[in-house]
């Protein structure tokens, strides 16, 4: 393996970089490949049929062009359909973004977890299966928000977004049964931790978890003993071409990513 192989994170938009962040501090030194699919988000409001046929085939191309040591799906409604899909079709390591229900199980104290995630994420029976084989003693209260998701990119973009937004996913937890007394709120879409004090102003005092540090802890695992060598700077990958992603560059650059280029 090249020691200038990277790792290429992929995601609809710009949440998987709440991934890179994490990812950064646990291998710094990692030369890395962050790929946006612009051209399909978003995501969250897509059926599963249409994700599971333009995930894997865009990962092929990407992987054809970049060559990457490994692949981090840093989307959770991604990785809920497609994961097995790309992991079939791709001969590397894929890691994907699994909504952190077990460690939320773990620290609740009233028994009571909010799920927020993408309306595709939540209505996952992945998602069931996650909440029987770890949080079957708990209430697992679901929100999907695809307005969500577009605040969490404005913020990125430089805008500040509509408070209502974060007021309306606040009530919609409050007015479920039992929701009065949930502690805990699984991110389960990489977007969300970008606006995580937004959604911590409107919800009050509730934890928030997500799943960026055990990725990044994955990630370390399966390249351990790997030698890392940037040979070029890291890069941003678009699938359409979008002006609008000039006013990302100062925050592109403070992840890192000095090139922009389209696929």
């Amino acid at each position: 393996m090249s020691p200038t192989a990277p790792i290429l994170l992929f995601d609809s938009g710009v949440g998987g970089l709440s991934v890179l962040a994490a990812l950064r501090r646990a291998l710094p030194d990692a030369p890395v490949v962050y790929a946006a699919d612009n051209a399909g988000f978003p995501y969250g409001t897509k059926s599963e049929a249409q994700i599971a046929t333009r995930v894997p085939a865009l990962l092929g191309r990407l992987v054809e062009r970049y060559r990457p040591r490994l692949v981090v799906i840093a989307c959770n409604t991604a990785s809920t359909i497609a994961l097995e899909d790309v992991r079939a079709a791709l001969d590397l390591p894929v890691v994907g973004t699994v909504p952190a229900i077990k460690p939320a199980a773990a620290l609740t104290k009233t028994g009571v977890i909010g799920l927020l995630g993408t309306d595709a994420t939540v209505r996952q029976a992945y998602v069931d299966a996650l909440a029987t084989d770890f949080a079957s003693d708990c209430t697992l209260l679901r929100h999907g928000s695809a307005g969500l998701v577009a605040a969490a990119e404005e913020r990125l973009h430089g805008g500040t977004p509509d408070p209502a937004v974060f007021e309306r996913v606040a009530k919609a937890f409050r007015d479920q049964p039992d929701g009065e007394r949930m502690d805990t709120v699984v991110l389960a879409c990489t977007h969300f931790p970008l606006v995580e004090e937004e959604l911590r102003a409107a919800m009050g005092d509730v934890r928030f978890v997500h799943g960026a540090e055990g990725i990044a802890r994955r990630v370390a695992y399966l390249l351990k003993g790997h030698s890392f060598e940037r040979e070029q700077p890291d890069r941003l990958v678009l699938t359409e071409t979008d002006d609008r992603f000039a006013a990302l560059e100062p925050a592109l650059l403070a992840y890192g990513l000095e090139v922009c280029e389209t696929l």
